[in-house]
């Protein structure tokens, strides 16, 4: 048996035994062992007492019975108001049933005291599990309740590695909108593609133009010319951004999520993650953990570049930013999982060896990739000298500040891929198992195309308005993206769920809050990385006394 709960709040869910069931004669299983990602996501197999032979039928026998005093008809009774169901496990494939009903009326409560379970077999393995439940008795205090159930065993064509085939819902995620969806945002990467490219080129190539017209000059007709544009920055336009520490931190936590991003998806569509309980989480966490040298390079090969001395306070900042984020947020709904005893609630074995993940294999690795990173690409060897002196920025109209640029930089890229949110948000907060991880790559394709094209746009019309302060504004237009995902987050919990209750509420969007985070500062990093590239080739082309 894993767990019961609400059937609204898929996150919180109880030990089975939580609920005055009773236990079955048989009293040992054979070795079980529970992974990282299972102690983290709250399973709590425990064993049903029910003795199952393979290929032997079991007639409908009863296997134990409640005294129901008032108590337990009582806990009873508020399980069954609030849709309580409960999982459980046969050979890994989970099953679910309803704890009881209540009548029309809602005075009379009824529990369901019988398991009728079907299994498949395909030669020596179980390839089918079928759970009815029956025997509706109704919940009178000082009565005795028998709990019965009934094995019946019959041959299946099913092979074994297909067997969870049937929990995956082709007609959710393989639905019309899904395919048009991705289709729409790819027409919209090409109209971007092409329109960056039809601006920049045109644009520039008059830029250029009128540069290298103003070269032929005297002196006397430049100083009455009229010099304007991105070429008026070259002097500052490589200038260090503001708060260099944490800004080379956030670059580098954001390439490292994005790695990762790219990983688990990869890995995801070769295996079947979703075959085994909790190794989706497993996997994350060790790709993670892996890939801290990612972070360590371009965060400390940035740091560097922009003249920082404290490259070991960035290095730290860097390696923890993103677990101190994740950690602090369950810690603050741990508590609450402990108040409610929900099984959610993680174990403090299971925190000592998040915490040694990091100190002992993210930190090391972060320090490898920060000497890599400050020894091979810390020199800054940027096209134009930096002036002594930064030049005052002009005023200019409202709509080209930075501020308003980074509020509209994070739409097109939250319009790409606002349709994909609301599968993986249902696949994580209701009952369905997202396997699609094919769409899900595409999505990241369009998603990192869309958000380069978008800050590189944003950028030329903020150097052009002569303000050089692009890599804060190219970051935070890209990262904006996360507001508007957490925005979308509130309408699907308000319209699109029946959640209910402090836990479930302060888990979803605390975890949403991380979510959207960590997707913001991917983008971020995405965003900065390639108007970088953008701007250096501009001032690489043109010609500067």
């Amino acid at each position: 048996m894993n767990t019961v709960g609400p059937y609204h709040n898929r996150q919180e869910t109880y030990k089975y035994f939580s609920l005055p069931f009773c236990v079955g004669s048989k009293k040992s299983i054979s070795h079980y062992h529970e992974t990282l990602g299972e102690a983290l996501q709250g399973v709590e197999l425990e064993f049903s007492g029910l003795d199952i032979k393979f290929k032997d039928d079991v007639m409908p026998g009863t296997y134990c019975e409640i005294d129901l005093d008032k108590e337990k008809r009582d806990a009873f009774v508020y399980a069954i108001k609030n849709h309580y169901w409960y999982q459980m496990y046969i050979d890994d494939l989970p099953i679910w049933g309803i704890v009881g009903e209540a009548d029309e009326n809602g005075e009379d409560y009824y529990l369901w005291t019988y398991k009728k379970l079907e299994i498949g077999f395909n030669g020596n393995r179980i390839v089918d599990v079928n759970l009815t439940s029956e025997g509706k008795v109704k919940l009178v205090p000082n009565t005795k309740i028998q709990m019965s159930y009934s094995v019946k065993w019959k041959k299946s064509d099913v092979k074994f590695e297909d067997r969870f085939d049937k929990y995956l819902d082709p007609s959710f995620f393989q639905h019309r909108i899904h395919w048009f969806s991705i289709f729409n945002s790819f027409m919209m990467v090409i109209f971007l593609v092409g329109l960056v490219s039809m601006i920049l080129m045109r644009t520039l190539r008059k830029d250029y133009a009128r540069y290298s017209k103003e070269e032929e000059m005297d002196d006397m007709d430049r100083d009455l010319g009229d010099e304007y544009g991105w070429k008026q920055v070259h002097g500052d336009v490589f200038r260090p951004s503001s708060h260099p520490l944490i800004f080379s931190s956030l670059i580098g936590s954001g390439c490292q999520i994005f790695a990762v991003s790219l990983i688990v998806i990869i890995v995801a569509m070769i295996e079947d993650l979703y075959t085994e309980r909790g190794s989706m989480l497993s996997t994350a966490i060790f790709v993670y953990a892996a890939t801290s040298p990612v972070n360590g390079y371009f965060g400390g090969s940035l740091y560097a570049r922009q003249g920082g001395r404290r490259w070991i306070k960035q290095m730290f900042i860097g390696a923890f930013l993103i677990p101190a984020m994740v950690c602090g947020t369950a810690f603050f709904i741990n508590f609450i999982a402990i108040y409610y005893h929900a099984s959610r609630a993680i174990p403090f074995g299971t925190m000592v060896a998040v915490c040694c993940i990091c100190f002992f294999v993210i930190l090391p690795l972060n320090l490898v990739g920060t000497i890599l990173g400050r020894n091979l690409s810390g020199q800054p060897n940027f096209p134009c000298r930096v002036n002594a002196v930064p030049r005052p920025i002009p005023e200019k109209k409202w709509f080209m500040e930075p501020a308003v640029i980074v509020c509209l930089g994070g739409i097109l890229p939250f319009g790409s891929i606002f349709i994909e949110m609301y599968f993986i948000f249902t696949s994580f907060w209701a009952y369905k198992i997202y396997y699609v991880y094919g769409f899900m790559m595409l999505v990241l394709v369009i998603l990192c195309i869309v958000t380069v094209c978008v800050t590189i746009v944003c950028t030329y019309f903020l150097l052009n308005a002569e303000d050089y302060r692009w890599q804060w504004t190219s970051f935070l237009s890209a990262a904006s993206t996360a507001i508007y995902v957490y925005m979308y987050s509130f309408y699907y919990y308000f319209f699109k769920t029946k959640m209910y209750g402090l836990f479930q509420t302060s888990f979803y969007f605390g975890y949403m809050a991380v979510f959207s985070t960590a997707l913001g500062i991917m983008c971020g990093a995405i965003g900065y990385m390639g108007t970088s590239a953008f701007v250096r080739k501009i001032y690489t082309n043109v010609k500067i006394d």
